[in-house]
């Protein structure tokens, strides 16, 4: 996948910059493809009996001026198509909004979003790129988030058992706290086995890695990841090897060929445009496809899955809505995020050279040999450099760059620079990779800065990663609508790294597009050497 570039010079206007991270070490630039307020001193308690119109006052905030949402919705059928098309082809999903920016000299406005016609209702959105109108989407209180995971439109429920599952429901929706819950206890449950089963199952392919690079000069990562992702999730949450089942080898085609059906109206799949945009952004894929494919995974994490069934039981869910959710978020969430984070990740660690590389694996070797060789807790929050690097991993190409809400009542969003009516019952729609690359947010901000987020400083601004649909100095919540797995990501994220650099000094790749995330091959590793 190409980087995306956002610069508008021309919405550059003066103004001072806070919430920036301590001054960061210069490395070789890797680029990617808006201010806070300060905060006033706390006002002292005055005397008793002072007239209150004698006290001190807070500085009121400036009022931003009121602006009419800029942009319109054009002709109904027509104009859709025609933004699909430049969403798809003609421009391009980035370039699409980017131009529009300029044109509107806004980061918020009005605009069509794909597929449209016959497969979503409606495609009108008011479109929200830059960090501070973004986070409203994440506020339950303003925003509805049912049946907005996919976006405009909400595939088959055909594809999960005939039930919404828990990502498609609002928190206001009694099975959402239940549901929730128990993926909170699919995670207690099995945290003591994630550290170990990661090392088993990425051992296995890095093994696999290094005999193709001996064998064929290069090495592809993506099945060889999207095997170790599921066997890990499998294991690591089930205690059970999916390869040891009926399920044997074929988990990530089936759980591929799924996501595919549920997707396709929002991917570019390579075939020539006018069948493409026929044949998946017009009509729908008919769930009957996969429908053998998702009984096999249905089967296997029915049989797998019997001490979480027991707890959804527990909590009021019946053991098959439990099972059909269960299946979600391990194979659409958990496994679906490892397919884009993991390549993502390598890919802007590939790019930024043998300098992070040495950087990386004398922190992360120092850390684990304090901690008696092995790779812990405790010894993995020893290595800020490496936390660092995958928060900016996160934020520079977060895996779920879109993100939905419907206007709960009428609403006034503000961006760095005016502020705006949305009406009840109007869709926003975030585009997260230029929230949180807003430059009024982040210094370099289109650039892979490694410790970026490095101290006191750097971890304020924490609170302007947004991938977890929710700041990542939050938490989720039975209440909201923030992932369930966001530490869990996090965590694997880390340990991916860990293992790499344990494992090798340096490596080199190549990097190509593809339909989901990018494609990654490896072209040379260094073993470790010290």
């Amino acid at each position: 996948m190409a980087s995306s570039s956002l610069s508008f010079p021309s919405l550059h206007l003066p103004s001072s910059r806070t919430g920036r991270g301590k001054p960061l070490r210069r490395r070789p630039m890797v680029l990617a493809s808006m201010s806070e307020r300060p905060k006033v001193p706390a006002v002292p308690t005055p005397p008793p009996l002072t007239p209150v119109s004698s006290l001190p006052q807070e500085p009121a905030a400036p009022k931003l001026p009121l602006r009419k949402i800029p942009g319109n919705y054009g002709l109904p059928l027509i104009s859709p198509i025609k933004d699909r098309h430049d969403y798809f082809y003609n421009l391009g999903r980035d370039e699409y909004f980017k131009s529009r920016v300029l044109k509107y000299r806004s980061t918020v406005f009005r605009a069509n979003m794909p597929p449209g016609n016959f497969i979503a209702s409606d495609p009108r959105v008011i479109v929200l790129l830059d960090g501070k109108s973004f986070p409203v989407l994440f506020d339950v209180s303003k925003v509805e988030k049912k049946d907005v995971f996919t976006g405009t439109f909400m595939p088959s429920i055909d594809l999960t058992g005939g039930y919404r599952i828990l990502s498609y429901l609002d928190p206001s929706e009694p099975n959402h706290a239940k549901l929730k819950q128990l993926m909170f206890f699919l995670l207690k449950s099995s945290r003591h086995r994630v550290i170990p089963e990661f090392h088993s199952s990425y051992s296995e392919l890095f093994d696999s890695l290094e005999a193709d690079i001996a064998a064929k000069g290069k090495a592809t990562l993506g099945e060889g990841n999207d095997r170790a992702a599921f066997k890990f999730l499998c294991r690591s949450f089930y205690d059970v090897d999916p390869t040891e089942t009926k399920l044997g080898m074929d988990g990530p085609k089936l759980v591929g060929k799924w996501v595919l059906i549920q997707l396709s109206p929002l991917l570019v799949l390579g075939l020539p445009q006018a069948l493409e945009d026929l044949l998946i952004h017009t009509f729908r894929l008919p769930p009957f496809l996969v429908k053998k494919d998702y009984q096999r995974l249905y089967d296997f994490f029915y049989a797998a899955s019997g001490p979480v069934l027991d707890e959804a039981e527990r909590l009021g869910v019946s053991r098959e809505e439990a099972c059909h959710n269960l299946i979600f978020a391990t194979c659409f969430n958990s496994f679906g995020g490892m397919k884009i984070f993991f390549p993502n990740s390598m890919k802007w660690l590939g790019n930024a050279g043998i300098g992070l590389h040495t950087d990386l694996a004398r922190e992360i070797r120092s850390a684990v040999r304090s901690h008696g060789g092995k790779v812990t807790m405790d010894a993995m929050e020893q290595m800020p450099l490496m936390k660092s690097v995958v928060y900016e991993c996160l934020r520079i190409e977060p895996p779920v760059p879109l993100q939905y809400g419907k206007a709960k009542r009428d609403l006034v969003i503000e961006s760095h620079d005016a502020a705006f009516e949305v009406k009840e019952g109007e869709m926003l729609f975030g585009f997260q990779p230029f929230a949180t690359k807003d430059p009024k947010i982040f210094d370099r901000a289109e650039e892979f800065v490694p410790d970026r987020f490095i101290g006191e400083e750097g971890e304020k601004l924490l609170k302007h990663v947004l991938w977890s649909n929710g700041p990542e100095s939050e938490n989720p919540t039975l209440a909201n609508k923030q992932c369930a797995g966001k530490d869990f990501v996090v965590l694997v994220g880390r340990l991916l790294v860990v293992e790499l650099f344990l494992r090798y000094d340096t490596f080199e790749i190549e990097v190509a597009r593809s339909p989901i995330g990018v494609s990654v091959t490896f072209t040379s590793v260094k073993k470790a050497s010290f």
